[in-house]
């Protein structure tokens, strides 16, 4: 299967562009952001408060997020995909949690009002969820 192996809807090579693309964002002389690694999750787990996220998902951590509508995070930084379909990897949960439906089209978690830095951040809270 190689290369034209699939993850749900989205080929293995759509996923590399993705990451690509993520890597060379903010190319102006400063090394862009590489992951989770550089998030903050004190401030990840703020912005996901401040959005609503546990409107839809139980998040442990988080006062009052304890939705039903979507899976519960707990033990999140050991799960091996996101949204069951990805592979779970910093650049392509920033991007997950920035805005699924690229990724997951037809998914019923809608893009967020959030920055690339938010999206880092809440990648690194997220990753302390195992």
């Amino acid at each position: 299967m190689g290369v034209a192996r699939q993850f749900g809807a989205f080929p293995v090579r759509g996923i590399a562009a993705v990451v690509l693309a993520l890597a060379l964002s903010g190319c102006d002389g400063e090394a862009p952001p590489q992951g989770a690694g550089t998030g903050d999750p004190g401030k990840g787990r703020a912005v996901i408060a401040s959005v609503g996220c546990g409107v839809c998902h139980e998040i442990p951590g988080v006062p009052g997020a304890a939705g039903i509508v979507a899976p519960s995070l707990e033990g999140f930084g050991g799960r091996s995909l996101i949204g069951g379909v990805h592979v779970n990897e910093p650049a392509i949960l920033v991007s997950f949690v920035s805005d699924a439906s690229r990724l997951n089209p037809g998914t019923g978690m809608p893009a967020m009002p959030i920055t690339e830095r938010q999206a880092l951040d809440v990648a690194a809270y997220l990753y302390t969820l195992d």
